[in-house]
């Protein structure tokens, strides 16, 4: 992505977080552009949740600079939680107001009044589908519909910059597709979205992607970047009579890398991907399987993420 320095919204440069002995981000340097869906991915302890904690002015970093919206994390921490909107899949909404009642609470936390917060209530009502919600207590509102007015709740105040931490977790997937849509629209509307997720499908809607692992950034780029320029190595797929019976006879094969269930057929992560189809072949028959089908595709998301995420934690 070609970017000016005007289009940058949020940069790290050299970030760091140190508790105690442990490193929990490790020279981390990214920028983040005006309008962008920046997925944030790696396992559990990876950095995410530090890094984004950082940047909303929440924790000081150890060494290393970030800035968002222009304001200074180590220095300028109040204007940013002023000017960001913020949301974790715990939803910081409060169960026991009314949904127009949690929409005024947030618009008055956020110095909205008058006339104002009325047009940014009904913005947010409209763009979340809550309008003939208003006067339901939110505690009986189904998840998804608690998702989308947390949502609603983080964007009152029309922030420049907008850290969703997992919000998604727990949601159905029909719930899950709708907040995306809601995700997109925004995006379309100027905000900036940094996102961090589980799903690798919703990897996918991001236009750029940042994968950390024991806190440090191991891959940048757009969701096909990540599939062709990140991936070394080669992905076979193989469909056999049994995918459960074939995976524990290749799990142990030293010459491939990863090996991996993906429904009805089995990913090969390999780098020598001719050689291994023969030797997949053999192996099978040697216990009585057969390969109906054995070619190399282009590697999903998922594919990326644990070969690239395993390599890391080997060294």
């Amino acid at each position: 992505m070609n970017a000016t320095d005007s289009d940058v919204i949020v940069q790290a440069v050299d970030l760091t977080k140190v508790f105690g002995a442990f490193t929990a981000v490790d020279h981390v340097t990214f920028t983040v552009t005006k309008g962008e869906i920046f997925g944030f991915l790696g396992p559990n302890g990876a950095g995410k949740t530090t890094t984004i904690k950082i940047l909303c002015g929440l924790l000081t970093p150890t060494s290393g600079e970030a800035q968002v919206a222009g304001w200074d994390v180590s220095t300028q921490f109040e204007e940013i939680r002023r000017n960001i909107g913020y949301m974790s899949q715990r939803f910081s909404i409060y169960e026991d107001l009314k949904v127009k009642e949690n929409l005024d609470f947030f618009g008055g936390i956020y110095g909205l009044n008058g006339k104002d917060k009325e047009r940014r209530r009904e913005w947010v009502l409209k763009m979340s589908g809550l309008q003939d919600k208003t006067h339901m207590m939110t505690r009986d509102l189904p998840l998804g519909w608690k998702q989308r007015l947390a949502l609603g709740c983080a964007v009152l105040h029309t922030p420049p910059v907008l850290f969703l931490d997992e919000p998604t977790s727990g949601v159905d997937p029909i719930s899950r597709r709708n907040f995306w849509e809601l995700i997109h629209r925004m995006a379309k509307q100027g905000i900036t979205v940094f996102v961090t997720t589980h799903y690798m499908d919703e990897a996918g809607y991001c236009n750029r992607l940042a994968l950390m692992a024991q806190g440090r950034l191991i891959a940048l780029g757009t969701p096909r970047e990540l599939q062709t320029r990140w991936m070394k190595e080669s992905v076979l797929e193989l469909e056999c009579d049994s995918a459960a019976a074939a995976m524990e006879i290749l799990d142990d094969e030293p010459s491939l890398t990863e090996v991996a269930v993906f429904g009805n057929v089995l990913h090969i992560v390999t780098p020598t991907p001719e050689e291994s189809m023969r030797k997949v072949g053999e192996l099978l028959g040697c216990a009585g399987l057969s390969a109906n089908r054995i070619e190399p595709i282009t590697p999903s998301l998922e594919d990326v993420f644990v070969t690239l995420t395993s390599k890391n934690d080997q060294g």
